[in-house]
């Protein structure tokens, strides 16, 4: 590879880096809006099927893009991302915790009242969403790269939905049994948004397939990588 290509290579990493980063601090700051994503009226366990957190729409970009880097760069370097994720969170909560306790000005916008209703679960939410992540995503990585090896590159589809399925699925129990034992939401809607949760994120995973081919085909075509082929030394 030359060294313009590398260095090509290094900038777009870091242009998916950024992405799963804020995809995923996005997705922890906003999870307490709820909303229906379809119009039917149907309710499974006492809520309504459809009906789901705002922070699950950010939240699914982010194993696109692990998948896509582990696809293109190894599972090195996207472990290098979930972990990074990891630390972004972290410094999130650290900065909604100080911003709690700084006391609001009386013409201020936003009082502290309002500051605490929006972001006062955040903390709990944040360490719930990082275990749930953490899990998740290892092994959404781990899943890949078996599938990944076992079809020898082959079968681009199957790797990216086995895995997205597996993880989404550990992802969205883990998190629900953390905030329903936060007491951040109670236990009578747990099933519920189980099923809700897992339905709406293996729609968007399936969606996201073609999206996965579409980048896969122009980093090969780019990079001049054959099938299973990874970029290495950047």
């Amino acid at each position: 590879m030359t060294d313009k290509n590398k260095l090509l290579a290094q900038n777009i990493y870091l242009i998916l880096a950024a992405l799963f980063i804020a995809s995923l601090v996005a997705s922890n700051l906003i999870f307490q809006k709820f909303f229906y994503w379809y119009p039917f009226n149907t309710e499974i366990f006492g809520v309504k099927l459809f009906e789901v957190s705002v922070g699950l729409l950010p939240y699914p970009i982010t194993f696109l893009i692990t998948d896509i880097l582990s696809e293109i760069y190894g599972k090195k370097k996207a472990n290098q991302v979930v972990i990074a994720g990891i630390f972004a969170s972290l410094f999130s909560l650290l900065i909604i915790y100080a911003g709690k306790l700084a006391p609001a000005t009386v013409w201020s916008p936003v009082n502290d009242k309002t500051f605490n209703l929006v972001f006062g679960a955040a903390p709990l939410a944040v360490v719930a969403s990082m275990l749930a992540y953490l899990f998740a995503q290892f092994i959404d990585i781990k899943v890949y790269h078996f599938w990944k090896n076992l079809t020898k590159g082959k079968y681009l589809w199957l790797r990216n939905n086995f895995s997205t399925f597996t993880s989404q699925f550990i992802d969205t129990l883990t998190v629900l049994v953390l905030l329903c034992s936060f007491e951040i939401i109670a236990w009578d809607k747990f099933l519920g948004l189980l099923v809700s949760g897992v339905i709406f994120k293996i729609i968007i995973a399936a969606l996201d397939t073609p999206l996965l081919y579409l980048a896969v085909y122009l980093f090969k075509k780019k990079f001049n990588l054959k099938t299973g082929e990874e970029i290495q030394g950047i």
